[in-house]
């Protein structure tokens, strides 16, 4: 082949190799310093646990691991403890009838969780219970971090990379498999730099007060039962007519009672998906029900004969006694019946989350977390019925303060939903009739 171009052939332009991208280079890994602890799980070994925790300086990160998925309970399986000078702890707790010698021990420390909601129910259960906390995950919520997650922040803020292979593995599993415990130990690893690192970074952004307000409140933290938990159940938006809902009811109470028995999740014994196939079709024999296209798990067959009774049970109740379509409760309606139900009222909502986006935007954080969107709900559905703006400011910071809004967001979310329901009237003509009404009471008297 000849390597000259011919006269005849339009120049070409030479052929040019695309840069090659450089990967970004992977930030270190985080490994545990002190190496992996052995699990406490023997009173000699709690005793030495307790009284290296007691003898460390400064705050406490702590960590817990739960069998989400696999148990019914929601039981700490693994307690994550690390403090300066005292080392890594991993104490299980199911290998203790009390864990009172540790409660004595963490007295009058600062606690640091991540995502503390989760952990503090599970703890509590134990015996173990703060008297000071620091929140990561929500510091770095009110400093405005897109991402909260331990993994991300822990990137972001302290520049080191954290494995997260194992969070959805079986903790109620015993012996606990080496790597878990590793991963569980990194957890805490560096809780307490970054702890320091937030803090720091509250105080520069004049939002430390804000968090120890959040703190202060999370110590009092409770879950809320759920109400109608049955309403829950994916798929249910297929069911039709009230006999139906009254199947998924009945379905799902029953297998919420075998999963607590047995101490396994919910959807180990039969899924959602089943339930909705078995209250769509209503069959009243085992045999229709194991054949219903849908209906499986791995309780299907093993306890037809109570997935039967249940629904036989549905077939015999009077209309009355079935669940209705929507659920009862104590709150305002869904927003998206406001303005049917009280125009007004859905005038004050849209201008009040308006104003409310913008402050969240000033401010560098989730609108969430600048007021419980329910507190702001409550107060518009139902505002008090005073509308001098010196009054109704007072009344309004009186409502939110009862329903638990701390102080830092009445002082700062306050006037604006003053603000949204007097203007919410003016546009009505609400203020200009009251105001005419007392006039004209005023004159009379």
């Amino acid at each position: 082949m000849s390597d000259h171009t011919s006269p005849d052939e339009p120049d070409r332009e030479p052929t040019t190799e695309p840069t090659p991208v450089e990967p970004e280079p992977q930030l270190p890994l985080l490994t545990l310093r002190d190496g992996l602890p052995p699990v406490t799980d023997t009173a000699e070994r709690l005793a030495e646990a307790c009284a290296a925790i007691a003898a460390g300086t400064g705050p406490v990160a702590l960590d817990a691991e739960r069998a989400s998925g696999y148990r019914y309970s929601n039981r700490a399986y693994l307690i994550q403890l690390r403090r300066e000078g005292s080392g890594t702890w991993l104490v299980d707790p199911v290998a203790f009838d009390s864990l009172a010698p540790l409660a004595d021990a963490l007295a009058g420390t600062e606690w640091i969780l991540h995502a503390a909601t989760q952990d503090l129910p599970c703890l509590a259960d134990v015996g173990l219970r703060p008297s000071e906390l620091f929140d990561t995950e929500l510091a770095g919520r009110l400093l405005g971090y897109p991402r909260v997650g331990l993994a991300t922040l822990v990137e972001t803020v302290l520049g080191r990379r954290l494995k997260k292979e194992h969070s959805a593995v079986d903790w109620s599993r015993r012996p606990l498999p080496a790597p878990w415990l590793e991963y569980a130990a990194l957890d805490v690893e560096v809780l307490v730099e970054l702890r320091d690192a937030l803090a720091a970074q509250l105080e520069e952004q004049g939002k430390a007060e804000w968090a120890r307000q959040e703190f202060e409140h999370l110590l009092d933290f409770a879950p809320t039962p759920r109400a109608d938990a049955w309403r829950r159940t994916s798929g249910m938006h297929r069911i039709r007519g009230r006999r139906g809902l009254g199947a998924v009811k009945a379905l799902w109470e029953a297998r919420d009672a075998l999963a607590e028995r047995r101490d396994v999740t919910p959807g180990r014994i039969i899924p959602d998906a089943a339930i909705v196939a078995a209250a769509q079709e209503m069959p009243t024999d085992r045999d229709s029900l194991l054949s219903t296209k849908g209906f499986h798990g791995r309780g299907a067959e093993r306890y037809a004969s109570r997935w039967v009774a249940a629904l036989r049970e549905v077939l015999g109740l009077d209309e009355d006694a079935l669940p209705s379509r929507a659920p009862r409760h104590d709150g305002p309606p869904l927003p998206r019946a406001w303005a049917e139900r009280d125009p007004v009222a859905a005038r004050r909502l849209t201008l009040a989350r308006e104003a409310m986006a913008q402050l969240a935007e000033e401010h560098d954080l989730p609108v969430e977390n600048l007021l419980t969107p329910d507190y702001l709900r409550r107060v518009l559905w139902s505002p008090p019925p005073v509308r001098d703006p010196q009054s109704l400011a007072a009344a309004v910071d009186a409502a939110l303060a009862q329903l638990g809004a701390r102080a830092w967001q009445i002082e700062l979310t306050g006037h604006v939903i003053t603000r949204a329901i007097l203007d919410a009237d003016a546009a009505d003509g609400t203020t200009e009739a009251s105001t005419e009404a007392s006039t004209e009471g005023t004159s009379d008297a």
